[in-house]
């Protein structure tokens, strides 16, 4: 499929980080954005009420749809249901291209939710319309989400290393991909360098000026083996740094000075999806 002026892309989950994000670079590459949410009208997962005239004239749909769960059960049923909903709906619209956000690592980290993104994959694999998997570490505002997920003065961080990378730049890479050809798995899409979770929540904390002690926690068994080593960074041959696009510019350290004020959260617009 050829990018050209004006054509019509779906952002499902338009609201969250990254789809909010999503949509101000489609307005910026001079093309028509379509949110997908609840607050349009739209309900992804209960039979896909409205899809049908929200996709009408749409060429690609990009889904950043998200769940906050650590079930195994209700992230397989959140995500088989909106891409089964979106590639149907899509199919009788004509929608000629999938995009799909998806996590380094799904495979390899034994996590609940990451089995409903495994399954989301699946789904799309096996579904009508061509498509296109992105998979991306960590977002720089992980450390932000795990910090404020669990508030007063213990901060309790899982001990992982990630190479955490900004959500606009995810959502560019998104853009450009909704806008070309089906690639069916793309390369990884990662940071600049690899960091530790907790030494990133502690230096957030001192961005903020905030005084917390940081508890430390390793997962157990295989997960915990997996977030501690390898298992949530790139593949070498997925997402090597020379394939264009592969690696984001902005550092966390970056980003911390861009987007967090002291004595408060983050200022950056909007404020986490992905990862």
């Amino acid at each position: 499929m050829k990018a050209r002026v004006g054509m019509r892309v779906a952002v499902a989950g338009g609201t969250g980080l990254v789809g909010r994000y999503v949509v101000e670079e489609l307005v910026a590459a001079g093309r028509e954005p379509v949110v997908l949410s609840r607050s349009r009208g739209v309900d992804l997962v209960a039979g896909g009420a409205g899809l049908d005239a929200a996709l009408d004239g749409v060429d690609a749909v990009v889904d950043v749809s998200n769940v906050t769960t650590t079930s195994a059960r209700k992230s397989v049923a959140f995500f088989d249901a909106v891409g089964r909903n979106l590639l149907d709906a899509g199919e009788r619209a004509g929608v000629r291209h999938h995009v799909v956000l998806s996590i380094v690592g799904i495979d390899r980290v034994g996590l609940g939710y990451y089995r409903g993104k495994l399954r989301q994959e699946d789904v799309v694999r096996g579904g009508p319309v061509p498509w296109t998997v992105l998979r991306a570490t960590q977002f720089h505002e992980f450390a932000e989400q795990t910090l404020d997920r669990v508030p007063g003065p213990f901060a309790v961080v899982p001990r992982m290393r990630t190479q955490p990378i900004a959500a606009r730049e995810v959502a560019r890479q998104l853009v450009t991909l909704a806008t070309g050809p089906a690639q069916g798995m793309a390369p990884d899409l990662a940071g600049p360098r690899v960091e530790q979770l907790v030494d990133m929540v502690r230096r957030l904390l001192r961005a903020r000026g905030e005084r917390r002690l940081v508890v430390p926690v390793r997962m157990p068994g295989a997960v915990g083996a997996a977030m501690t080593g390898d298992g949530q960074l790139p593949v070498a041959d997925a997402g090597a740094a020379d394939v264009p696009g592969a690696r984001g510019g902005q550092t966390f350290e970056e980003w911390l000075a861009r987007h967090v004020v002291r004595g408060g959260r983050s200022s950056g617009r909007p404020s986490v999806g992905g990862g």
